[in-house]
């Protein structure tokens, strides 16, 4: 078992003992929300990333230059991929796929799947808050309005459960209201949707390909 796969197995055993567990017949906490749960889930992943990142700093040179060279290749692969697809479907600024690719780059498939979906959720919902701020007049001459538009984008993503997207919504809206455009309103928001699916199929795929490699060698 390599360094990456101990960690790994560490941060996993952390989250689960992070976790609150629930006795049998437990009426008051059967009775808890969605909303808590979820937090208190972040929380314990939260605290299991910290312990994976200590571990992996506490590793030798050799294996943090392996692993750190194996991340790039493999954020190298899933941006090129995107570029090159985003190049032949001939979309503006395909640069925008490639910088997805990279921002949603882990160390495990999982980690990127999870990522992957926040950044398409974040995507659709900055994206439709961006569309309606602008069409209200939000952007870089009505301050006020964009800050509302942020606002509610994050506000929004709490509510439904979906706080790990907030962040990612609020970035989508900024670049829909604040990065100047040529075209109608609704063609930034959907440009960068398209962005994003390219640039997150395209990691997932290269992700799902190293992890094949990886299970293929251990087996070794």
């Amino acid at each position: 078992m390599n360094a990456a796969a101990i960690g790994r197995s560490v941060a996993l055993g952390m989250a689960n003992t992070l976790l609150p567990q629930r006795p049998r017949g437990a009426k008051k906490k059967l009775a808890r929300t969605m909303t808590e749960t979820e937090e208190t889930r972040n929380e314990a992943r939260i605290r299991a990333a910290d312990v994976l990142i200590d571990l992996l700093k506490s590793l030798p040179f050799r294996d943090r230059l392996a692993e750190g060279s194996l991340t790039a290749l493999q954020a190298v692969c899933g941006a090129c991929l995107a570029y090159g697809i985003a190049c032949a479907l001939h979309t503006q600024e395909a640069f925008w796929a490639a910088i997805t690719a990279i921002a949603v780059t882990q160390r495990s498939y999982a980690d990127t799947r999870n990522l992957s979906r926040d950044q398409f959720i974040g995507a659709m919902a900055g994206g439709l808050f961006g569309f309606v701020g602008a069409s209200l007049g939000a952007g870089t001459h009505e301050i006020l309005g964009y800050a509302a538009t942020i606002a509610a984008v994050i506000v929004v993503c709490w509510c439904v459960n979906v706080g790990s997207a907030a962040r990612l919504g609020a970035i989508t809206a900024t670049i829909v209201l604040l990065v100047p455009a040529q075209g109608p309103l609704w063609g930034v928001p959907l440009f960068r949707l398209e962005q994003v699916v390219m640039g997150t199929v395209s990691t997932l795929l290269v992700s799902w390909l190293f992890a094949q490699v990886q299970k293929r060698l251990a087996r070794r």
